[in-house]
């Protein structure tokens, strides 16, 4: 019952503590997955950067109006009073900031009339437990600026930060709503890191498969079947958050850049149409399994049979001349038994010459 209970709180997170309480109410939903909450920064345009790690949230609030492109990074969603501080001064709704710190959150996109609001799973492949884990970031976007909020530090926006450092690129010309829609490109495309990986196992099961169909390649390929449908859960909600995003009418977002959430639309649609094939390949190797499994039984059932056959005539005239009766003339004669060995070779020659003609053997 354990093991159950574990491997169901992969898919639903407990929010019991929350029962009872006003919408709004912000608790903490979710696994503490670093000790203090980090805050970090970074403001720029075409010409100027200025990157650095904050001590206090309040050293922020000075960006918000800003005409730079800010960029407030949180790490640690356990912190509860630090992240309603931010939502008093930046007018972030109660209901939003619920969302942010239930991590449990279905992927979707709210349309405020100051910000907008996404929320979507950041997904990494451990390679040594071959297991998927998820990380839900929320994206706040205001005119000037854009908050994320992660669970952790470690992230994939690395190449999205080095793009920023770089300078007179078109991220640095842009304003926050193409920030983030490159941190939201930067999640797809590692989803599709994902799908190597998981491509890589799955051809591995499959040699397995067809070479030693044991009950341990069973469960892994069933391990292998339930990360494919976690992420499958994980990555369907955001082509629908993709397809709202893109049709907003919010002043926030330019229409110029709408055209990269479509090619970012068009990926996810990719990576789900291949986790399905995977799901489908999952499927077809648990029947080959089976198959393989029911193929060797019947291959040894088959050697047992032809034994069994042989050994029928035989011991026909074993049981005969075994006998204890005392009138058999045979039993009597000299050559009997080397006689009755050359009949039993005869036999059992005779018997393999005439399976092998049927194509039995």
């Amino acid at each position: 019952m354990r093991k159950i209970i574990k491997k169901s709180s992969k898919f639903i997170k407990r929010s019991s503590k929350k029962a009872g309480m006003s919408p709004g109410s912000l608790v903490h939903v979710g696994e503490q997955k670093i000790d203090k909450a980090l805050i970090s920064i970074m403001n720029y345009d075409p010409d100027r950067l200025e990157e650095k790690q904050l001590k206090r949230i309040d050293e922020s609030y000075a960006y918000k109006d800003t005409p730079p492109v800010t960029w407030i990074n949180i790490d640690g969603l356990h912190d509860v009073e630090l992240i309603e501080k931010i939502g008093a001064h930046f007018g972030i709704h109660s209901l939003t900031l619920e969302d942010i710190v239930n991590t449990g959150q279905r992927p979707k996109v709210d349309d405020f009339e100051d910000y907008i609001y996404l929320v979507f799973k950041m997904l990494k492949f451990d390679d040594t437990t071959g297991h998927i884990a998820s990380e839900q970031v929320s994206l706040i976007l205001g005119p000037h600026y854009l908050i994320s909020f992660q669970e952790a530090a470690g992230d994939v926006f690395n190449f999205v930060r080095e793009r920023i450092r770089k300078g007179r690129v078109r991220i640095r010309k842009s304003g926050p709503d193409y920030l983030a829609y490159a941190l939201i490109d930067a999640v797809v495309d590692h989803y599709f890191l994902i799908l190597e990986k998981i491509g890589e196992k799955i051809e591995l099961f499959e040699d397995r498969v067809h070479s030693e169909p044991t009950p341990e390649v069973l469960q892994n390929i069933h391990a292998l079947k339930r990360e494919i449908i976690y992420f499958r859960k994980q990555v369907w909600p955001i082509r629908e958050v993709l397809n709202v995003w893109q049709k907003t009418e919010s002043p926030l977002m330019q229409e110029a850049h709408k055209v990269f959430i479509s090619d970012v639309y068009d990926h996810t649609i990719q990576v789900i149409d291949t986790i399905e094939s995977f799901r489908d390949i999952i499927g077809g190797m648990m029947d080959l399994y089976l198959s393989t499994l029911s193929n060797r039984m019947n291959e040894v059932m088959k050697v047992l049979t032809i034994m069994a056959t042989i050994f029928i005539p035989l011991t026909f005239v074993a049981g005969i001349y075994g006998m204890n009766f005392k009138f058999m003339p045979e039993l009597e004669w000299k050559w009997s038994y080397p006689v009755l060995w050359i009949l039993l070779i005869v036999i059992f020659l005779g018997m393999l010459l005439y399976f092998k003609r049927k194509k039995w053997l």
